[in-house]
């Protein structure tokens, strides 16, 4: 169907070339015996013919021409794709009302030439503006929507809607993200940028088997969080070409959409801080839950293994917090009752050592 509309562009073009210029082609050649040859149906004609020709010559190159563009506007975000164009009306719409003084001058370079620069000058300036500053409008737009729907009340406290909670690639792959959607302690949307859904099926495409068992893994969790949990969320689709880093596009997209970033990546977390952008850390959230055990308590566990000093032996809480066991490598493979002897914060979580009951009643 293509190649038909392109054919017919062809002859449409080739008759109307024909109709003006050749009768004055054959003028200019002296051709004018019989006078019939100077007539402009005969070179509607011929010029029909002559584009139809070169139509079969370039018609596969033009089709091919046309299905990349296409492509490549498919694959356009569309929020992108209306900004631009947007710029891209604004642009020609200047380079109009700059043209206008000079199709007065009478000077052809002025008047004929100078205008077309101009429209592709502004209407190229208007597409890169409307293209890169489309989410300072987005944002700007969502501003005023805003301002426009506030009702003023009397004698009531301002209710603020809460932030987007924008999710980054590790806490994704981590899976912990749905538990905790599950239970609405997430309040508001739960936004999934475009470039992290790219990164987690880079991911789920790599070689390595673990690698892809992590992307795979967090494909699943969003597919869950999506699906069955009754939280809203939104794709979002646009991107920040000029910038490279996952990590600082999150960062750019919460300052932009006013959102907090939701990670269990450290260095995210203190660039994050240091940006002044809202984020919240799984880690610290699981830190934080951890049940409080002091020393002197009495707790029932199963030694696991050995420690790395000498006859320790190590357990663990159901929540995986460790506990070493001071002369407990003898109880490996043994459940036994310990005394909590102290309780150490580190940056990896809470450590907890204690003693076997049994040694302290033996004292």
């Amino acid at each position: 169907m293509l190649k038909k509309i392109v054919h017919l562009f062809f002859i449409i073009l080739g008759g109307t070339v024909g109709y003006l210029y050749i009768p004055e082609i054959f003028s200019l050649l002296n051709v004018t015996d019989p006078a019939w040859l100077n007539s402009p149906i005969l070179g509607m004609i011929i010029g029909a013919i002559i584009f139809f020709i070169l139509s079969y010559l370039l018609v596969d190159y033009i089709v091919g021409f046309l299905r990349w563009v296409e492509d490549a506007l498919i694959k356009i975000p569309a929020m992108d794709l209306f900004f631009g164009s947007i710029g891209l009306i604004v642009g020609l719409v200047i380079a109009y009302f700059i043209n206008i003084p000079l199709q007065d001058t009478g000077i052809h370079i002025l008047s004929q030439v100078l205008p077309f620069f101009i429209m592709i000058t502004f209407g190229y300036l208007g597409f890169q503006v409307g293209f890169r500053r489309r989410e300072e409008f987005v944002s700007l737009m969502r501003a005023n929507k805003k301002d426009r729907r506030r009702i003023p009340e009397e004698n009531a406290a301002p209710a603020d809607k809460p932030k987007a909670k924008i999710l980054d690639t590790s806490v994704i792959i981590d899976g912990r993200i749905a538990d905790i959607c599950q239970t609405n302690f997430l309040e508001g949307t739960i936004v999934i940028p475009q470039f992290v859904l790219g990164e987690l099926q880079h991911i789920a495409d790599s070689s390595d088997t673990l690698k892809r068992n992590r992307g795979r893994r967090g494909l699943d969790i969003l597919n869950r969080i999506q699906k069955e949990l009754p939280i809203h969320v939104e794709i979002y689709e646009g991107d920040f070409e000029e910038i490279q880093e996952v990590d600082s596009k999150l960062i750019k997209l919460a300052k932009v959409i006013n959102g907090i970033v939701v990670t269990n990546d450290f260095n995210l977390n203190k660039v994050c801080d240091f940006q002044g952008v809202n984020v919240l850390n799984i880690n610290d959230l699981a830190n934080a839950v951890k049940p409080v055990v002091l020393p002197g308590e009495e707790l029932h566990v199963q030694v696991i293994k050995d420690g790395k000093e000498q006859n320790q032996g190590v357990a663990y809480l159901d929540d995986g917090t460790m506990i070493v066991v001071e002369e407990g490598r003898d109880y490996i493979g043994k459940n036994i009752e310990v005394i909590i002897t102290s309780v150490l914060q580190t940056s990896a979580g809470r450590m907890i050592f204690a003693k076997p009951k049994l040694l302290e009643k033996a004292l």
